[in-house]
């Protein structure tokens, strides 16, 4: 029996700690588990041995710094994650292995007034799919991540009031997909899901301090301090898109007048076009334009980013990150929005905060929240 200050108890933390610095990276050398953990690195060679043996871990020969040495990664058989992510728009859906590596990966287009049986439905139904492409019993699933375009109430696990999908107000996802599926949900929103997705496979790798910035049909933010998600003691952390800009500004869809989302939104950008363009416009549509230099589409990117450039200048000097990561339909549209948001935050934010940071697009596109899907089951879910 194990009692909190024991050997048996401190040599469990520590397999632990050793198993998710390997988990959250893929693979790395036992001097850089010493590192990221703070163990000695004889400790770090009882444990790998430990875990190898069990057939938990691979052990590799490699080379760092021109010297030998000798990668550890998680073994390909030691169980597999699942990722659901939800969109406004879509669902994504992939299976991978805790080594790191994704086996399967889909997406289909979803109707907006979907309700939640019939997402949570199709989601059940492309899991099964999944699973039987790689040839994987349900049984072999350690855990779920789940995301969905809204705050999650850390108390109840319902998704909040100002969720993007109309209809969901008050589900709480993690029980109810758990109890499709038959296995364990870890459940966040879509924001933070895109930063765990570019820190741990995309433009933030390395860093422990970064902000993720999804610009769609709302707009949202996922917050990265000390290597970790920041959610705040509700769950409403990072919710950018709901600071005020004009207050005899628009009624945003949280009640208030003037938010940032209101003047970056999907509704509002495309809005601004609809005099000067034919129907049916997509942001996807209007950021190809204005790459082919349409004048009025450029104007709005411009505009949309001088406003996001005013939100990141607030959280550069309230949390001074490193580096801010732009998601979301809108990044696609690199320099002619990145800009944009690099002058405001120069304008408006303390120029110590400012000079320090790095605005960049994210490298993993539409996939990054159900990637930060399978991170979160690697980081947050029981061994």
């Amino acid at each position: 029996m194990e009692t909190p200050g024991s050997q048996s108890s401190l040599h469990r933390a520590n397999l632990e700690r050793v198993l998710k610095a390997v988990r959250m990276a893929g693979s790395l050398t036992q001097a850089e588990i010493a590192r990221s953990t703070g163990l000695s690195a004889a400790t770090v060679s009882n444990i790998v041995r430990e875990l190898s043996e069990a057939g938990t871990v691979v052990v590799t020969p490699t080379s760092s710094g021109g010297r030998r040495a000798r990668s550890v990664s998680l073994s390909g058989d030691a169980g597999i994650v699942v990722g659901v992510d939800f969109g406004h728009t879509h669902l994504r859906v992939a299976v991978g292995n805790l080594a790191h590596r994704v086996l399967a990966e889909e997406s289909e287009p979803i109707d907006t007034d979907a309700s939640a049986d019939e997402g949570f439905g199709r989601a059940e139904t492309l899991v099964a799919r999944l699973l039987e492409q790689t040839g994987f019993a349900p049984g072999k699933v350690i855990g779920v991540g789940l995301g969905v375009p809204g705050p999650i109430d850390v108390e109840t696990g319902a998704l909040g009031s100002t969720a993007i999908l109309p209809g969901w107000t008050g589900i709480a996802p993690a029980h109810e997909l758990s109890q499709r599926l038959g296995m364990p949900v870890r459940v966040d929103n879509d924001a933070n899901l895109g930063a765990l997705g570019e820190l741990v496979w995309g433009a933030g790798r390395g860093l422990g301090d970064l902000a993720y910035i999804k610009v769609s049909s709302g707009v949202g933010a996922g917050l990265v301090i000390n290597g970790q998600i920041y959610r705040g003691p509700g769950g409403t952390a990072g919710e950018i898109g709901h600071i005020t800009l004009d207050e005899s500004g628009p009624v945003c869809r949280c009640g208030n007048r003037g938010c940032l989302e209101t003047f970056v939104g999907a509704r509002h950008v495309l809005g601004l076009l609809q005099a000067s363009h034919e129907p049916g416009l997509t942001i996807p549509k209007v950021v190809q334009l204005a790459q082919r230099g349409d004048l009025g589409c450029r104007r709005v990117i411009a505009d949309a980013g001088r406003q996001i450039g005013t939100g990141v200048a607030n959280l550069c000097n309230l949390l001074n990150p490193r580096r801010v990561i732009l998601g979301g339909d809108l990044a696609e549209a690199g320099d002619l929005v990145l800009d944009p948001i690099r002058e405001s935050v120069a304008r408006y934010a303390i120029p110590s905060a400012a000079r320090q940071l790095s605005v960049v697009p994210g490298t993993l596109g539409g996939r990054a929240e159900v990637l930060g899907a399978l991170a979160l089951v690697m980081s947050e879910m029981v061994d």
